[in-house]
């Protein structure tokens, strides 16, 4: 008797080159530096040379330490825009940029400095030498960090041209940026002006919104009497005698301001009430009395009378302590809501309080200076001291003249310096602003107009709340201060003139920007206003004053506030590049609406007219996995190099892809375990399918394509070609609207359940067993050739690397590059009689559940009966036993439910180890089904 054949060799077994294990930390940089070995970046644009562009513009991260993972969720999802963007056939150049001016390196320079002992020999130089060996130092430190910050942004893998990047610090950027300013003071919405700005008295420098950050603080609340100046009036206006000097009470939480007060302010339309109050008489809001008295411990509280707000203004107080009076004063903003109703008004502390001031005629008074201490216009016993001293003298001063009525401890969100997490003050001081409400000679309109029409009607927001985060910036933004007192920026390049006044017209700022173009922004401090002004034509500027005289002018020391300089680069980079203005997109973390978004948007429609991006998506910020805010601090914070070497840049951006950015996100590096487990099912999926086409025909794209869409609708492969079409098209449409989360989880489903646990499945027999030329196996391998053409193309974004190396695989070593690539469009049709089918394949497993208490464990060894009462199943029935992965299936019209027979006693196949009907002993020995006989050459071929 012949001995049975081992079957095994006649096997079509999986053979790939792709690996299953990824090894992505070691592989990654090798695939890193072929990227740049070939010039990728330099292929794909050429590629994409003639197709319509889609203008990406980076907004700078600052040149300040290493990357964390903001900076990795960011540069990620930058990526996936850029790349898929390309795998859509239109060209997107990808200019990463840096932020490299500014306090915080300057901070960091001067910290090494003194701890090096070399900061007191800065002292020796002269005012021009010492900033200039600050900015030495400072060029260097933002040249170190870019330097390492391209590095790691490259190790995510980001498709960016690192070669041509753009720095602030760049004398062309930063004559791109004078350009626009020229242009925004020539349409007149530059000024100078003494008016209080967020000073850090840390830094000794004038801040902007977008540098301050909120925390809390305790500062004492105290309730001040401020006695009327003239009784009688006072009686008139409540139409009463008092029988003692009554008094204006006010509430404050900045006791330090009162040196400053010139006035009180009121509601014009509220009513105000002359009260006894515990002996004494105090006037306050009407409607605040019962809570002011509740406050303050008042036990017994009588109302004398009351008036209307507007009938009390222009009466005059005492000042406390200082020797002079103040009056009343009317505004719409005071409000009910804390306090007395009646406000402490200093025009030299707050930007109320300014507007007021000026509208009412006050001193703009500051006795503050620019290290926080009291300057000698202050009493004496306030001279020197800080303000946050000058809090505790000021409330005990009060306490002893018998003006304090109440005083506690107050907890309230205060403005704090973003870099040295100090408080900061109001103070006025010359600054110059950008005004938001200056109607432009050209435009006719204001920055703000035009920004809330930018807002309403041009800008796509992505999340749609962006779009009111937006517009309640706007409207209520104040002018934007852009000069800072420090040594490390662009300077501001105004000329003090001999009789103290201040030379600068938008021809001469054109004059030092060509000069700074040629040499840099250290011009500024190596040559005189004549050098700087070489190619300045007084006599042909209009702005120009008739005595101007250059020689006798001198240089002023004011550099831009870096956010102006970043808020320049849709100038500097898009249009000076040649890249394209306006930008389709920008992309950045939450915080930049009142940053970098809105500080665009204002020099641009001041200077052009038209907005620098066209959508705007904006990602939350990262937290902990419980929700706290990341910081080394708080020892919560992740470790970007630890992430990649862990885990690899690819899981990093597969976790990335699969967030829902649009709020805060949780990150913790359990999510990336997860992430990593979740990466794996997807590549195995690729795996298999490269595995099965080892002996595949070389099919062009386009042959195989059209095999696969030959497949009968009613077959497995026909079933794929749908789904595959449609995961096609809904990945294509979520990438275009940058819901990168539906991408990930069509992609991760479509390989998880239609591809592993269905087709891959269901295909496994054939390809496995059928003859390898078999029709069925090549329309099958077709079809898989297909779907990885198409897992390629839609996992490019989001696995670069990966996608590669599948694409590699698939395709051989001499495969075009595959960004070079477009996507199929498939557009098959999907056959909804499947779902039916799909019905009966879930009630099978749940059968086979069941039969395993029968000692069924295997289903090839079951046979199924489905019930098919109107035909819906009998198209399919050549592929229902693969599909349910079982030897048989019967279809049964009379039928209710699934039946299982158990086939154990009969023949199984020795090949295939399937127990269907034509199972028998051949001539071999062996046990085989007629297909298996036929596959192995033990029963002729049919003609």
């Amino acid at each position: 008797m012949t001995e049975p054949r081992d079957y095994k060799p006649t096997l079509n077994l999986p053979k790939t080159s792709f690996p299953m294990k990824a090894n992505l930390a070691q592989a990654e940089p090798a695939t890193l530096a072929r990227w740049q070995a070939n010039d990728v970046v330099g292929a794909v644009t050429q590629a994409r040379a003639a197709s319509e562009p889609f203008v990406f513009h980076d907004g700078p991260p600052y040149a300040n330490g290493s990357i964390h993972v903001g900076h990795l969720l960011n540069k990620v999802l930058k990526d996936i825009v850029v790349r898929s963007v390309l795998m859509e056939g239109r060209a997107c150049h990808y200019v990463p940029g840096w932020d490299c001016h500014g306090l915080p390196i300057e901070h960091r320079v001067m910290t090494g400095l003194v701890e090096s002992g070399k900061a007191a020999k800065l002292d020796t130089l002269s005012d021009d030498h010492r900033r200039m060996a600050i900015r030495r130092e400072c060029a260097a430190y933002a040249t170190k960090f870019i330097k390492s910050q391209a590095i790691q942004m490259q190790r995510l893998l980001t498709l960016a041209d690192y070669a041509n990047p753009y720095f602030t610090m760049q004398p062309q950027y930063e004559a791109g940026t004078l350009e626009v300013f020229a242009d925004l003071l020539e349409q007149g919405f530059v000024f100078r002006q003494l008016k209080p700005v967020h000073w850090s008295i840390a830094n000794q420098t004038a801040l902007a919104e977008a540098e301050l950050e909120y925390e809390d603080r305790v500062d004492p609340s105290i309730y001040v009497d401020f006695e009327a100046a003239d009784r009688a009036k006072v009686d008139a206006v409540f139409k009463t005698e008092c029988a003692c000097n009554p008094s204006f009470m006010i509430w404050t939480t900045t006791p330090w301001t009162l040196p400053a007060n010139l006035a009180i302010a009121l509601h014009p339309t509220a009513q105000y009430a002359l009260v006894e109050m515990d002996g004494s008489l105090t006037i306050v809001a009407a409607e605040m009395l019962e809570r002011v008295a509740a406050i303050v411990g008042a036990t017994t509280v009588t109302t004398l009378a009351t008036a209307r707000g507007s009938d009390l203004v222009g009466l005059e107080y005492r000042h406390p302590f200082c020797d002079r009076t103040g009056r009343i004063v009317a505004a719409d903003y005071v409000t009910m809501d804390d306090g007395t109703g009646l406000v402490h008004t200093a025009p030299g502390h707050g930007d109320d309080d300014y507007r007021t001031g000026l509208r009412e005629g006050l001193d703009v008074y500051c006795p503050v200076q620019g290290d926080g201490t009291f300057d000698a216009t202050a009493p004496a016993w306030l001279r020197g001291k800080v303000v946050w001293d000058a809090n505790t003298l000021v409330v005990e001063h009060l306490r002893a003249s018998g003006h304090l009525v109440h005083a506690l401890q107050f907890t309230h969100s205060y403005p704090h310096d973003w870099r040295s997490r100090t408080p900061v003050i109001f103070r006025a001081t010359e600054q110059w602003f950008i005004g938001v409400d200056r109607r432009g000679v050209r435009a006719g309109q204001s920055l703000r107009t035009m920004a809330m029409d930018a807002v309403n009607n041009s800008i796509k927001f992505v999340p749609q709340w962006g779009y009111s985060r937006m517009k309640g910036m706007i409207e209520n933004r104040p002018d934007w201060c852009i000069s800072r007192q420090r040594a490390w920026g662009l300077p501001i390049p105004a000329f003090r003139t001999p009789n103290d006044g201040v030379f600068m017209t938008a021809a001469s700022v054109r004059a030092v920007a060509a000069c700074v173009r040629d040499k840099g922004s250290d011009a500024w401090f190596t040559l005189s206003p004549a050098e700087l002004l070489g190619s300045y034509d007084a006599g042909s500027d209009p702005d120009a004053p008739q005595d101007l005289d250059i020689s006798a002018l001198s240089k002023m020391y004011d550099i831009f506030d870096v956010w102006f300089e970043a808020g320049s680069s849709w100038n500097s980079v898009l249009r000076q590049r040649g890249i394209g203005f306006p930008a389709d997109l920008y992309l950045e973390g939450s915080d930049q609406h009142r940053g970098w978004f809105q500080l665009s948007m204002l020099p641009a429609l001041g200077v052009t007219g038209v907005n620098p991006f066209r959508t705007l998506l904006t990602h939350g910020f990262l937290v902990d996995k419980d929700g706290r805010k990341m910081s080394k601090s708080a020892g919560n914070a992740l470790d970007v190099d630890v992430i990649l070497k862990d885990f690899g840049a690819e899981v990093a951006r597969w976790w990335v892809s699969g967030v829902a950015y649009d709020g805060d996100i949780r990150i913790d590096l359990d999510y990336f375990k997860v992430a990593g487990e979740s990466y794996r099912k997807v590549r195995n999926t690729l795996r298999f399918l490269l595995s099965n086409l080892y002996d595949a025909p070389p099919w062009t794209q386009e042959e195989a394509l059209a095999i696969a869409r030959a497949a009968k609708p009613e077959s497995i492969d026909g079933w794929l070609l749908g789904e595959l079409s449609l995961l096609e098209l809904e990945c294509r449409a979520a990438y275009k609207a940058y819901d990168f989360r539906r991408v990930h989880l069509g992609i991760f489903n479509f390989c998880n359940e239609s591809l592993s646990s269905i087709y891959c499945a269901a295909v496994k027999d054939r390809l496995y067993c059928d003859a390898a030329d078999s029709p069925r196996r090549r329309q099958t391998q077709a079809t898989a050739r297909t779907a990885m053409e198409v897992l390629c193309r839609l996992l490019a974004p989001f696995l670069p690397h990966t996608a590669e190396e599948a694409w590699t695989a698939l395709r051989g070593s001499d495969a075009p590059l595959l960004f070079s690539q477009v996507h199929l469009g498939i557009a098959a049709t999907r056959d909804a009689r499947w779902d039916e089918v799909m019905i009966a394949r879930s009630a099978v497993s749940k059968a086979l559940e069941g039969a395993k208490s029968l000692g069924i464990e295997n289903p090839l060894d079951a046979a199924i009966t489905l019930p098919d009462p109107i035909g819906a199943l009998a198209p399919f029935a050549a592929e229902l036993a693969d599909l349910c992965g079982v030897s048989r299936v019967a279809l049964d019209a009379e039928a209710s439910t699934v039946t299982v027979a158990d086939l154990r006693s009969q023949p199984r196949c020795d090949r295939s180890w399937r127990r269907d009907s034509t199972v028998r002993q051949r001539s071999d020995g062996g046990m085989l089904s007629d297909r298996d006989a036929l596959s192995v050459g033990v029963l002729p071929k049919l003609s």
